[in-house]
């Protein structure tokens, strides 16, 4: 019998599997390394695998999502921290099971989770909401790190809760949006306070749509008008004074600019 005749390759597969079965601590690092996600399933049922052989299983980028699902079937019970981690920032971890995983890791593996090299757009939204669902319960020290470190989308969620020390890291960080900032600046949580470290910013006190949703916030102090509104073009100005939002010391202001104009009554 040649070694290319079907009855051979069954007999060297059995062999293969049986190896898997039974192979001890040391041979398992290298069978982890096969190419045949059989032998990969079967190793799996060894009972001299341990954390260690399957960490390294699932550095691998180039297994079948069965891999995953099955090592947490017969893990789950038992999943260290490690595994868990493992397991989800494997590219091939089936989603859901991700998504099922996802609240036994701490605040930054989630951040970090997002910026790994290969991470799926799935994985990353996935963290991303997991991390704003434990937003109101963060700590603000830990705030103002994810403000530094976290993606637009969370960043532009911390901004949201209009925390005004919470606000400057977030004004500094680059990913922010200006759709963000501009929702802060046309919500509820915006306050005088906040609105100005917004207007003082070098990054987004000069973006027009910014400027005029600044102004037409009722709570924005009169110092802001007065140092805008000289610079805006007329067809502005009149779009503010139909603003019903702005309040009456506002209007005073934005009408006097229109005096000093010509236009104004």
């Amino acid at each position: 019998m040649t070694g290319t005749e079907p009855g051979y390759l069954d007999i060297a597969l059995t062999k293969r599997l049986k190896m898997a079965l039974t192979a001890t601590s040391d041979q398992l690092f290298q069978l982890i390394l096969e190419s045949d996600f059989e032998i990969l399933k079967t190793l799996l049922h060894n009972p001299n695998l341990s954390d260690e052989h399957l960490l390294t299983l699932l550095k691998r980028r180039d297994l079948s999502e069965d891999i995953p699902k099955l090592i947490h079937q017969r893990r789950k019970n038992n999943l260290s921290h490690q595994l868990i981690l493992a397991l989800v920032k494997n590219p091939v971890t089936p989603g859901s099971l991700v998504r099922n995983l996802l609240p036994n890791l701490r605040i930054f593996e989630l951040v970090d989770l997002c910026f790994i090299p290969g991470v799926t757009p799935d994985q990353r939204l996935a963290a991303e909401r997991t991390i704003i669902q434990r937003l109101p319960t963060t700590p603000v020290g830990n705030k103002i790190t994810l403000a530094r470190r976290a993606t637009s989308i969370v960043v532009g969620e911390l901004l949201k809760e209009g925390d005004s020390r919470t606000i400057e890291v977030c004004l500094n960080s680059p990913r922010l949006k200006e759709a963000a900032v501009f929702q802060l600046l046309n919500s509820v949580a915006a306050t005088a306070t906040t609105i100005s470290m917004v207007a003082r910013h070098s990054r987004w006190s000069q973006r027009p749509n910014l400027q005029m949703a600044t102004l037409k916030n009722r709570h924005t102090p009169g110092i802001w008008f007065s140092l805008w509104l000289p610079s805006l073009p007329t067809t502005a100005i009149n779009q503010l004074l139909a603003n019903r939002r702005m309040s009456k010391q506002q209007k005073d202001l934005v009408q006097a600019e229109l005096k000093r104009r010509g236009q104004g009554k």
